[in-house]
């Protein structure tokens, strides 16, 4: 959907218009309205840039998930709770985790906090995982993470809806992950 077409329709009632036919470009158009207030939201808690796309999506997916289990009077302050929340669990589970990302040499590697050394995956490893993602997925994540195109970009190359290349984005790094640790315990199953 064209968002100036529908700059005239309050938040309210594009959130109407969603519960009650659960049409999901209603939603979409009432996201697209507050990227960049996510995405500065996310900025100020999580300090990268990365990061903060990462969490803008989960975001996203998450009021894809949950908006309709809530009464929301006021969408723009209940979004921005739903966001600052997000980013302190970020920020929580990072002191606990160790993250897997996407590094600027286009590699997926570790990442332990306490470790210096990133313990690098080979780019055979990450096109075999990239190569089991399903179509959709692995043309998003290698849009998005490896050549640097935007949502929108994303959208317009591949005629995928805003909401759907943030799904592949999200679930196709989820899986890329699980499928390199996989792999990776594997290649030490049989190297030693």
């Amino acid at each position: 959907m064209n968002q100036s077409r529908y700059d005239h329709i309050g938040d309210q009632d594009l959130l109407h218009r969603y519960l009650q036919d659960r049409d999901n470009a209603w939603l979409g158009v009432l996201l697209e309205r507050y990227t960049l207030l996510l995405f500065g939201v996310c900025m100020k808690y999580l300090k990268d840039e990365t990061q903060a796309q990462d969490a803008v999506q989960q975001i996203f997916l998450k009021v894809i998930q949950e908006v309709h289990k809530y009464k929301i009077d006021y969408f723009k302050s209940w979004l921005y709770t739903v966001a600052k929340n997000h980013c302190l669990t970020v920020l929580r589970d990072k002191k606990r985790n160790i993250p897997v990302a996407l590094t600027e040499n286009d590699q997926l590697a570790d990442q332990p906090e306490e470790a210096p050394e990133k313990e690098a995956i080979s780019p055979e490893l990450l096109k075999d995982a990239l190569d089991a993602l399903s179509e959709e997925q692995r043309q998003s994540v290698i849009l998005f993470y490896l050549k640097k195109k935007s949502y929108q970009e994303i959208s317009a190359s591949e005629g995928y809806s805003l909401l759907q290349v943030k799904s592949y984005i999200q679930n196709g790094k989820r899986n890329l992950k699980l499928l390199i640790q996989k792999m990776l315990k594997k290649a030490k199953k049989e190297n030693g």
